[in-house]
């Protein structure tokens, strides 16, 4: 290893070290005003307004992100665009966070309007005789932090702790709202978490969507009424219990042995008793049980063994629960 590469490690490391020391100095700085922020924020009947310019701003983007999808309604808010007409996303029942290490950036210029309104203030700063902590309700002092840089100037120890604090803030709440798993899943359908909780009668296809008839009925009609990406055909009682179903592939196995099927009853020609599974439960379960059973469709029914939707194989590789 070269000198430089050596000297290039060894300062990254320092850099690191500086980041682990602010928020290390911030956790044993916490006390009653952070416990004060919490509860101003449970008590929070609007939304959670973060603003912060330069990198405090960016920080304050990725807290309010953290906020929102934790249960804590949130938006970021610029504060210069907020002095041009932005300032009508803050209402009287919001608290707004607000992020400055000096308490003296454009952030303060939202202080008499924010006053008006009459929205709570807390006040995340580093220097708690500033303008910003003065008028702010709660004061989250992070103190005085050396910045990593070589300069000493630019953020990056001090954001590095608003990061972290913000963090610790947005979670505690969480805790305080008892957010679970199912809570978090509502917010990030996308995720693979919200695929783990899909339930079926998020995937399944409704009534209209899939064909369902009664046993009296031929394979030659309820063909011509099924929808056009119906794979199956749904076989109920007169209380519209399932009592089987007859597939695409039923119909191409019935042709291949010469079987005059079309004219037949479904009641004669249906599997009797098929796959099913009940509202409630978990997407994945029906794809775990359509891949183990081979089949294309899966029958969703309620308690009573009523048919109330229908899954399609196709439903299942649209929320990617199964690889194409």
């Amino acid at each position: 290893m070269t000198d430089q590469r050596a000297d290039d490690l060894a300062f990254a490391r320092r850099v690191l070290y500086s980041e682990v020391e602010a928020i290390a100095s911030i956790s044993e700085r916490l006390g009653d005003s952070f416990s004060d922020a919490v509860e101003l924020i449970l008590a929070c009947r609007g939304r959670v307004v973060v603003t912060g310019i330069g990198k405090a701003g960016i920080i304050g983007q990725k807290i309010s992100a953290t906020l929102a999808s934790t249960g804590t309604p949130s938006h970021s808010l610029h504060p210069v665009e907020a002095l041009h007409g932005d300032l009508g996303r803050i209402v009287r029942d919001d608290v707004v966070v607000a992020l400055s290490n000096s308490g003296e950036t454009e952030v303060v210029a939202l202080l008499p309007s924010v006053k008006r309104i009459r929205a709570r203030i807390i006040a995340v700063t580093g220097n708690a005789n500033s303008t910003l902590a003065r008028h702010a309700d709660v004061v989250l002092d992070i103190g005085h932090i050396q910045e990593a840089c070589p300069l000493g100037l630019a953020p990056s120890a001090s954001t590095t702790a608003m990061l972290a604090l913000g963090d610790a803030l947005a979670l505690t709440v969480a805790r305080r709202r008892h957010f679970r798993e199912e809570d978090y899943a509502l917010f990030h359908p996308g995720g693979e978490l919200g695929r783990r909780l899909m339930k079926v009668e998020e995937i399944m296809r409704s009534p209209g969507d899939y064909a369902c008839v009664t046993p009296d009925v031929t394979v030659r009609s309820a063909l011509a009424s099924s929808p056009k990406r119906a794979g199956a055909i749904c076989i109920v009682d007169a209380s519209g219990r399932l009592t089987g179903i007859f597939t695409d592939g039923d119909l191409r196995r019935s042709l291949v042995r010469g079987a005059d099927v079309l004219d037949a009853r479904l009641g004669d020609v249906m599997t009797r008793d098929p796959k099913r599974i009940s509202i409630g439960r978990l997407a994945q379960e029906a794809a775990k049980i359509m891949e183990d059973s081979q089949i294309d469709e899966l029958p969703v029914v309620d308690s009573a063994g009523v048919l109330r939707g229908v899954i399609d194989v196709q439903d299942l590789l649209l929320h990617r629960l199964l690889s194409p």
